[in-house]
């Protein structure tokens, strides 16, 4: 439905139901970068039953949203995936069964496209596996990340999977090198944050006693001299940037992170140009398992 001024409201369906509405938008407006998505939704000019939201927020059947005209560019024909992109995301599937997939996601690769991205992993499977109608991002990774994804497969799938997430009830595990000798002792960082959002639209959080709680778990793996150590972190929330963010903030940044990282390298280091952040392990109990 749409009015006079070209705003539509959408009505939330049953297989968009515990959908993240910026993942919601980015397939009801293909074309449409993501900064402006995000931009709209910031703005208030996206609306779930006339209230303002977040892009986290998460659809329920029946929820009427509001989606405003927005300028989308032509659209041209759809960007296929090359040799080489199809053979990485056919290579990077750890576990597939019937109702989802476990990808180790290689760094650099975007989940979905936006902001510059034309054809991110999310998208090139949409293509390579036109089958699979209802494949949908079950969480994210940033593009400078690695590590192990889980996509749904199917809608019921994916909502079994959100209230283990909701419940917290999913356990996700990281290894970073980081700057420095991390201290044994130093085992977890308790800190708010905060986002900020840059004119181009992309995301920067920093500790704010205005944010939100957020509380990592960290233990020592490895020290590598007094230079770098590998450590492994855990998540008590799930703030953005959140690893990157509270290692900064406890004096050992991650090494190769181009926004929160540090500029005044060891010699030994500065050869580092990747983000040294990897989803190391991912568990939860999969819903047609037993007790």
């Amino acid at each position: 439905m749409a009015d006079s001024s070209g705003v539509r409201i959408v009505e939330a369906s049953d297989k968009v139901q515990g959908q993240r509405l910026d993942n919601f938008l980015l397939r009801e407006l293909k074309g449409c970068p993501k900064s402006l998505i995000y931009r709209v939704i910031r703005k208030g000019q996206v609306r779930i039953n006339g209230k303002r939201s977040k892009p986290e927020t998460r659809l329920e059947s029946g929820d009427q949203i509001r989606i405003p005209p927005l300028r989308l560019p032509s659209r041209e024909q759809a960007v296929r995936p090359g040799a080489r992109l199809t053979r990485l995301l056919n290579d990077s599937i750890l576990e597939e069964n019937e109702d989802f997939l476990v990808m180790n996601k290689p760094a650099g690769l975007a989940v979905h496209g936006g902001s510059g991205v034309r054809l991110g992993m999310i998208e090139a499977l949409r293509q390579l596996r036109p089958e699979w109608r209802e494949l949908e991002l079950v969480h994210r990774l940033d593009r400078d990340t690695s590590g192990c994804m889980v996509i749904a497969k199917k809608t019921m799938f994916l909502r079994e999977i959100n209230k283990l997430i909701k419940n917290k009830s999913v356990t996700k595990i990281y290894h970073a090198l980081v700057l420095g000798y991390w201290p044994d002792s130093l085992q977890e960082v308790d800190a708010p944050l905060a986002r900020n959002y840059l004119e181009s639209g992309e995301r920067m959080v920093k500790v704010s006693s205005d944010g939100k709680t957020a509380l990592t778990r960290f233990r020592v793996l490895e020290h590598l001299g007094r230079q770098a150590t590998l450590i492994e972190a855990s998540l008590d929330t799930g703030r953005t940037h959140q690893i990157r963010v509270h290692c900064r903030h406890a004096g050992h940044p991650i090494l190769g992170d181009p926004n929160y990282g540090s500029r005044d390298l060891p010699e030994s280091l500065q050869g580092i140009n990747k983000l040294c952040l990897h989803a190391a392990k991912l568990e939860f109990r999969y819903p047609q398992d037993g007790p």
